[in-house]
């Protein structure tokens, strides 16, 4: 069995929280803690990102298997960034019974764009793809510079990220490659489209991965899921804007 590992903070509800691509739970650990005084908060390392195992194939059905395996209470609320997002949706469609709540931050249920759904176009991610296969380290470099682009304390939340990237090893070029294909082949729209539990989405305005513009989208999707939609934050909330993050959390149902 693949060894995953979390970290868990504080007491009460469960809330299991899945990070994004080529990042790991200690990007996030700071809010974790802040979470901890509500809930009893699970962080995980996907697999082959930090102190976790790598796992093949690394795709929807072998991943969201391998958490649910690992995850060591029964029920919980479930909280996705970004790639995180995308695996919470395929929890959600896999084992609805054991999710509370679900929770996209930054996420976008088929985050390609098409004709009909808002998303990241071809050219920008073809090209992360193919600076990916020259160099990790580039890719990296660029992705979260794009991640902080136009945030009023950019430097700052980049150098947080710079700071946790460095507690472990980077993920392999093999591991960021399936994320990258996980991503582009994804569409779980059906998901929330049919959710059988609350579910809830954060957005930032100035996000350049994931656009805000979904938000109209989603509300088309379903109209019971509630959105919000933060004015000057972008892709990072949870550190950009932690506080506005964490009362959406605590007042949704």
């Amino acid at each position: 069995m693949t060894h995953i590992h979390y970290e868990i903070f504080g007491s009460g509800q469960p809330l299991v929280m899945l990070h994004g691509w080529a990042m790991h739970g200690g990007v996030w650990r700071d809010f974790a803690r802040r979470l901890g005084q509500y809930y009893q908060v699970i962080s995980i390392d996907l697999p082959g990102h930090g102190r976790s195992e790598s796992l093949a194939p690394f795709d929807l059905e072998h991943v969201s298997q391998a958490l649910l395996d690992v995850i060591p209470v029964q029920t919980f609320t479930l909280l996705g960034w970004s790639m995180g997002a995308t695996l919470a949706l395929a929890l959600a469609e896999r084992c609805p019974e054991r999710i509370q709540r679900l929770i996209v931050l930054s996420g976008n249920p088929c985050f390609m764009a098409r004709d009909d759904w808002p998303g990241m176009e071809a050219g920008v991610f073809a090209g992360f793809s193919s600076l990916l296969a020259q160099s990790v380290e580039q890719t990296l470099t660029r992705f979260l510079a794009l991640q902080v682009n136009g945030l009023a304390q950019g430097k700052s939340v980049l150098q947080d990220l710079k700071r946790a990237l460095q507690e472990t090893a980077l993920p392999s070029e093999t591991v960021l490659t399936a994320g990258l294909e996980l991503l582009e082949h994804s569409d779980l729209r059906p998901v929330i489209q049919q959710a059988a539990m609350p579910v809830g989405v954060i957005l930032g305005a100035r996000d350049r991965l994931v656009p805000a513009t979904m938000a109209h989208a989603l509300a088309c999707l379903n109209p019971e899921v509630s959105v919000y939609v933060l004015e000057s934050a972008g892709h990072l909330p949870f550190l950009s804007h932690a506080d506005e993050v964490l009362d959406i959390l605590l007042r949704t149902p």
